[in-house]
């Protein structure tokens, strides 16, 4: 055997142990983003200041079991949950949008079923008790030159102790004095942090009551995060600009 038929050999060997690696990894990503984490991103300010436009994040699919909206094209292969879970009061969900099934909604879980919810001057109101709600300063978003718009930002805590911060931006909004409403049996109620700019479960007409099967998961952690608005998008082909858009300080932040 020649020395360059030995090398030839080599390097073919060496190529193909690079090909199983690569492989065996693109093998194990697909199976942790189909059964136990998904990325998403946030395309729109309805959880601000929760969540923000340009924030990706991990979504938890082993919180509420699995449904056929869990997996990639949703496929018909049973009904309801497998090792399911119920969702918690205040957590933040993905889940698919009950009037077309397809579409990837993010929100808060406020009502569980059987809740009687109103909003009342802005004000929560479950099960005929007010969530207490305190002024904790103002969430000032980035302006392009323009004078800073100062919106009221407000502390909420539900019955089970979990706080979280919600938008106020108008005073008497649409969304502002609505309900009742009677969550039923198997569906969930979801309101979006931005208060008077999320169209969630108020909006009968749209979203409206979210059955326990179209959950996702448990938005987690956020594992990178752009200074982004629907303008303008995050440039991943001009990396000189990458140490101002990104957006250090919230990477690694746990979704609360």
């Amino acid at each position: 055997m020649s020395v360059e038929t030995d090398v030839s050999k080599r390097s073919e060997s060496g190529w193909w142990e690079l090909m199983k690696i690569v492989i065996q990894a693109l093998a194990i990503a697909l199976v942790v983003r189909v059964f136990f984490y998904q990325p998403f991103n946030i395309p729109s300010g309805s959880m601000k200041d929760t969540l923000l436009i340009g924030d990706y994040l991990f979504v938890s699919k082993l919180s509420y079991g699995y449904s056929r909206y869990s997996f990639p094209f949703s496929p018909n292969l049973f009904e309801g949950r497998v090792f399911g879970a119920q969702p918690k009061r205040g957590d933040v969900a993905v889940f698919k949008l009950p009037r077309d099934n397809s579409t990837d909604y993010i929100k808060r879980v406020i009502g569980l079923p059987g809740d009687e919810i109103r909003v009342r001057n802005g004000i929560v109101i479950l099960n005929g008790k007010e969530i207490p709600r305190k002024r904790i300063g103002n969430y000032v978003p980035p302006t392009n030159g323009g004078p800073a718009r100062k919106i009221p930002k407000y502390e909420e805590t539900l019955p089970n102790g979990v706080a979280y911060s919600v938008l106020d931006s108008e005073s008497n909004g649409f969304f502002d004095n609505v309900g009742p409403y009677k969550v039923p049996a198997g569906h969930y109620f979801m309101m979006g942090d931005n208060r008077d700019n999320s169209t969630d479960s108020r909006a009968t007409y749209d979203v409206g009551y979210v059955p326990y099967q179209n959950l996702i998961g448990r938005a987690e952690i956020i594992f990178f995060s752009a200074a982004v608005d629907e303008d303008n998008a995050f440039r991943w082909y001009t990396p000189w600009t990458w140490p101002l858009d990104i957006r250090w300080g919230r990477i690694f932040q746990l979704v609360r």
